[in-house]
């Protein structure tokens, strides 16, 4: 039997040797002088042999003896080690494959073609930030909706009851794939419907009364930051389109000569339609004669490129989608005073109480029209109206800047 006294005076030799202890357990010393325990055993007449996977003298003599012995349990239940070893790491691999981790990134893998980049980079980011740290490596499986509550408790915790809400939604989202695809038997996060607080609906933040207006418009024309930016500014009120399809903007989309801004489905919230007939049409947004200087402008410095707005760091990609808050930001307009989306409730609030017709105000910006035959009629009907809108909405701005007295005349088509 070993000592550790032995133990320490084994030395290396040009060719590996082993040394025996009792009931299988040798230690092997290789010819660079590490000392690995191995226990060797017989199955059928055979002899075998495994690595206790331990090394001495990291692993006493006493502790190797004990690992020794717990390979022998394994022998004397009838079950060969090495089998076992080889049993359990193929266990291993499929617990790896079916974390709660693993099946998302599978689960968004596969929904993302249906999505635009900012709702994926979005849903995205909700996985990695809240639910990955703390559920991640779990098998999805063996997640109770107790687990899931913990971590949604901590969004509201901090009052972020929105995104709590909508992870929850992500969350019964991917089990569901999971359940169709064979890794799990429920959905545990359709139990916690009711154990959250519901938020409290909040538009987002704009200013719409007229004289703050024609300050936000001087403030905007006196940004000194980056010129590609201050035009994603300039155009914000202009256009009033959704701040993704804006800063996703391609030159291709653009005839400057028509005036007009052609947004296609596959960049808008009609992507999942769009694959399904390829024939959606395009939004038209008709431009300004104030819009197209803006991009005219613009054309000069990013017209070689593919986004109308690059971004900074890399400009194979749009700017960040932070870019416009950012830059409101430090104009010195907090998040719950003007957002880039509080544009498109700007223009709305505005363009009603001059008395456009509502009908070519939503059509304007895009809101879906749950009657799908009078949608169609209306993208004919209301384009010529939509220019006149456009035009007189960018005059207006020009009248606020100025600070003009603005008194809201009804238009008639």
């Amino acid at each position: 039997m070993l000592t550790d006294r032995a133990l320490r005076q084994l030395k290396p030799r040009s060719k590996l040797y082993r040394v025996a202890d009792s009931d299988g357990l040798c230690i092997e010393v290789t010819p660079q002088g590490a000392k690995l325990w191995r226990y060797r055993y017989r199955v059928g007449g055979v002899e075998k042999m495994i690595s206790l996977r331990a090394s001495y003298p990291e692993t006493s003599l006493a502790d190797a003896r004990v690992l020794r012995d717990a390979q022998r349990r394994i022998l004397r239940s009838g079950v060969d080690p090495s089998f076992q070893r080889r049993r359990d790491k193929a266990i291993g691999a499929i617990a790896r494959a079916n974390t709660f981790e693993a099946v998302a990134r599978e689960w968004l893998l596969t929904k993302s073609p249906e999505w635009v980049e900012d709702h994926t980079q979005k849903v995205r980011n909700w996985l990695e930030q809240h639910v990955f740290p703390i559920l991640g490596t779990q098998p999805i499986s063996d997640i109770e909706a107790p687990d899931i509550l913990a971590m949604l408790r901590k969004l509201t915790t901090r009052g972020t009851l929105n995104t709590a809400g909508r992870v929850r939604q992500t969350v019964s989202a991917i089990f569901r794939y999971a359940i169709a695809t064979g890794r799990a038997q429920r959905d545990p996060a359709a139990d916690l419907r009711d154990a959250l607080p519901s938020p409290t609906k909040k538009n987002f933040a704009s200013i719409t009364e007229p004289k703050a207006v024609g300050e936000l418009l001087r403030a905007i024309d006196g940004y000194q930051g980056s010129p590609i930016v201050l035009a994603a500014l300039k155009l914000s009120p202009l256009v009033f389109v959704r701040p993704g399809e804006l800063r996703g903007a391609e030159w291709s989309e653009f005839d400057l000569d028509a005036a007009e801004w052609r947004i296609p489905a596959s960049r808008r919230k009609l992507r999942k339609a769009a694959k399904a007939n390829p024939r959606t049409p395009p939004h038209v947004v008709p431009l300004s004669t104030q819009a197209v200087d803006v991009l005219r402008e613009l054309h000069a410095l990013t017209g070689s490129r593919r986004f109308v707005f690059p971004g900074v760091r890399e400009g194979r990609r749009p700017m960040s989608e932070n870019t416009v808050n950012a830059a409101l930001r430090r104009l010195g307009y907090a998040k719950e005073q003007m957002t880039g989306h509080g544009f498109r409730h700007l223009a709305s609030t505005l363009l009603n109480e001059l008395g456009w017709r509502p009908d070519a105000i939503e059509e304007q910006l895009a809101h879906s029209d749950p009657n799908k035959i009078r949608g169609t009629y209306n993208k004919a009907k209301y384009l010529e109206e939509r220019r006149r809108l456009m035009q007189a909405w960018a005059d207006h701005l020009d009248g606020l800047r100025a600070g003009a007295e603005v008194v809201p005349i009804r238009r008639i088509a």
